[in-house]
């Protein structure tokens, strides 16, 4: 088990690496932050001299190294446009986000596990039929096209709930698998709801900072993704692991 374990942890280290890596390159070669940041009529020393003070002059297996040792340090880095720290930038996202996707997964779970259920036991039935097209309907229409059709139920026919932005409080074993899928899911669209709904959450934070080349900004954001997908994708082998004894030692014979 604890060889199971250690490979396990290995494969999600070295897919934040790589994933770290990804980022990191791509960013770069997207384009120049300074002369997207910068105003337009700024003059020549004024973008050398953010240049300068960022780090963006020096080769870029040395701002690569820079990045890397001060992730090891706890360091994200500052947000180009204001100077604050990215995390903090983050961390003051993280509850909106929160708040669309913990409520989605519950309602996935709660109703997609019973319905599932009863479809097995009741199979080639007009329910088991009426479930599955359910469940693909659910996956195929897009998060943003049911975000708006709730919208003009409940904010527009109903009149119970806001059309957009966020309000205060006084208003007030294959199973395994798919919960991992669903983490991933329900990341990605967030970005497209936040951004469709003028959701303060991380996912409308990502696309401002990707517009605005914020690099520290961007990258924070996708380290945090990438770290909660792979522990959700890691959470789910080991529970595989516990669930299958055939892959723990599938694992103890290609060691």
């Amino acid at each position: 088990m604890l060889r199971f374990l250690a490979f396990r942890l290995a494969r999600a280290l070295l897919t934040l690496v790589l994933v770290v890596t990804f980022a990191f390159v791509v960013l770069r070669l997207s384009g120049d932050p300074a002369q997207i940041i910068m105003s337009p009529d700024a003059p020549p020393e004024a973008v050398a001299a953010f240049r300068r003070a960022w780090g963006l002059d020096d080769p870029l297996w040395m701002q690569y190294l820079r990045y890397f040792t001060a992730i090891l340090h706890g360091d994200l880095g500052n947000s180009m446009r204001d100077g604050r720290s990215a995390i903090a930038l983050v961390a003051e996202r993280i509850p909106a986000t929160l708040a669309l996707t913990l409520p989605a997964l519950a309602l996935k779970l709660g109703l997609g596990i019973p319905a599932g259920i009863y479809a097995a036991l009741h199979r080639n039935s007009f329910a088991d039929r009426a479930v599955m097209l359910l469940a693909v309907a659910g996956f195929t229409v897009p998060s943003f096209v049911l975000g708006l059709l709730l919208v003009l139920v409940f904010a527009v026919q109903l009149g119970w709930l806001p059309s957009g932005g966020q309000d205060s409080w006084m208003h007030a074993i294959p199973t395994v698998t798919i919960i991992g899928f669903m983490v991933g899911s329900l990341l990605a669209g967030a970005v497209v709801v936040e951004s469709v709904f003028s959701w303060p959450g991380v996912g409308r934070l990502l696309v401002v900072a990707v517009a605005n080349r914020d690099l520290a900004v961007v990258q924070c954001i996708l380290l945090l993704v990438a770290a909660t997908m792979i522990t959700a994708n890691l959470v789910v082998d080991l529970l595989y692991g516990v669930l299958d004894p055939r892959l723990r030692l599938g694992a103890r014979e290609a060691a």
